[in-house]
C-alpha cells in the first residue's frame, strides 16, 4: 500500500468545495491545506466539512510551499491566475490539477506543458465532461459506426447566470462542447469562426451571446450556441450522421444519451423517412468529477499523463478558443488553425 498523496487546494469557491469533498473522500489522497484570499470563506469551509485542525487554512499562497511533503496542488481559481500558480507549483516540484482553461494564452499553456514534462510532473486539466459516463458511451457508439457517415453537429449551452466578469461566454462555456466534439470525432478543428453580442458589460466588451462554427479535417462542421442571459437552460449536444443522430442532453437525467435512428430514401421524386427508431442508451450512474480526481491521482501514481485531459490537450483547447476569440473580435472572420 502506497502513502496517500498530499494535496493543497487553491480556491474554496463554488468549484473548489467540490474538489475538497472528492479529494478528502479518496483513499489515495490527503488534503493538507486549503488556500483562499477570503478568510470568511475558509472558515465556512472549515465548518461545512468539519475539517480537522491539521488541515491548514491559508490566505497567503506563498506559505503553502513551506509545507513538508507536499506532492500536488489542485487549482480552482480564476483563469487569469492559472499561469503564475501553476508555474510556482511546478517549480516547487508539485503535480498540478487545474480547472479549465489551462491558461488564457497559447504560449503560456505550451510553456507550462514543456516545464511539467521537463520536471517529470503531471499537469492535468479538469475537463470534467470528458469523464462523464454518457460522453464515454457516446464515443464508443460513434467509433462503432452506428450513426453511419458523420455529417455535422450542434450544441446549445445556455442559462440565466452565473455571469462571469473575467471572461466572456465563449471562454466560460464553449470549452466543454469543443472538448466533447474533439473526443468523439478523434480530430481537432482546422478552421473556426465566431460572432458575439454584448449586453450586460459594454465597458469590458465581454460577449453574453456567442455563436461559433468549427470545421474539422474530415469536413464535419459543429455549430455552438452559448449564452448566459437565457432563462431556457440547455445543455444539449448532437452529432448527426447518415443513419441517425446521437443526442447528449445532460439535463435529461433519466435518459441523457439517445440514439435517434433514421435516414431518407428516394421515393417518387421525393424523400421519405425510413428506419426510424429511438434507443435510450444505458449510462452508468457515476459522478464525473469523482472520476476526474481519481484519474489525476492515478496519473501521479503511474507516472502517466492522462490520455484525455493532459496539459497538452488543455493547450490544444486553449489554441482553439484563442482562434475563436480572434474571429469574434474580427466580426466573424474565419481563422485557419495550423
Amino acid at each position: 500500500m502506497t502513502d496517500p498523496i498530499n494535496i493543497a487546494i487553491f480556491g474554496a469557491g463554488r468549484w473548489g468545495v467540490h474538489l475538497i469533498r472528492h479529494f478528502r473522500q479518496h483513499p489515495d489522497s490527503q488534503v493538507v491545506a486549503i488556500v483562499d484570499s477570503n478568510p470568511e470563506r475558509l472558515q465556512a469551509v472549515r465548518e461545512r466539512f468539519q475539517l480537522p485542525e491539521n488541515i491548514k487554512l491559508v490566505t497567503d499562497r506563498s506559505r503553502v510551499w513551506n509545507l513538508p511533503d507536499l506532492d500536488a496542488v489542485a487549482i480552482a481559481t480564476p483563469a487569469v491566475t492559472h499561469f503564475a500558480l501553476i508555474s510556482d507549483a511546478l517549480q516547487q516540484g508539485c503535480h498540478v490539477f487545474t480547472e479549465k482553461p489551462l491558461t488564457l494564452s497559447v504560449s503560456e499553456s505550451l510553456q507550462l506543458c514543456e516545464f511539467a514534462q521537463q520536471k517529470q510532473l503531471q499537469l492535468f486539466v479538469d475537463h470534467t465532461y470528458l469523464f462523464h459516463p454518457a460522453v464515454e458511451q457516446g464515443k464508443t457508439i460513434i467509433e462503432a459506426g452506428k450513426l453511419g457517415e458523420l455529417r455535422y453537429g450542434y450544441a446549445t449551452r445556455t442559462h440565466l447566470e452565473p455571469v462571469r466578469q473575467d471572461v466572456d461566454a465563449l471562454w466560460d462555456l464553449a470549452i466543454h462542447d469543443i472538448g466533447i466534439f474533439n473526443s468523439w470525432l478523434g480530430e481537432t478543428p482546422v478552421k473556426v469562426k465566431a460572432t458575439g453580442t454584448v449586453w450586460l458589460q459594454p465597458q469590458t466588451g465581454l460577449s453574453d451571446l456567442v455563436t461559433a462554427n468549427l470545421t474539422y479535417p474530415s469536413g464535419f462542421e459543429a455549430f455552438l450556441h452559448l449564452c448566459w442571459l437565457n432563462p431556457d437552460k440547455q445543455r444539449r449536444l448532437v452529432v448527426v450522421g447518415t443513419q441517425g443522430s446521437l443526442i447528449f442532453d445532460e439535463l435529461q437525467s433519466e435518459a441523457p444519451l439517445i440514439v435517434q435512428q433514421g435516414y431518407l430514401n428516394p421515393v417518387d421524386n421525393t424523400w421519405k423517412a425510413a428506419g426510424l427508431n429511438r434507443e435510450i442508451i444505458s449510462v452508468e450512474p457515476r459522478e464525473p468529477l469523482a472520476q476526474v480526481c481519481d484519474r489525476f491521482l492515478y496519473s501521479i501514481q503511474n507516472h502517466q499523463p492522462s490520455p484525455i485531459s493532459s496539459g497538452w490537450i488543455g493547450a490544444e483547447l486553449v489554441k482553439i478558443l484563442c482562434a475563436l476569440s480572434e474571429s469574434l473580435k474580427a466580426g466573424g472572420q474565419p481563422i485557419i488553425l495550423t
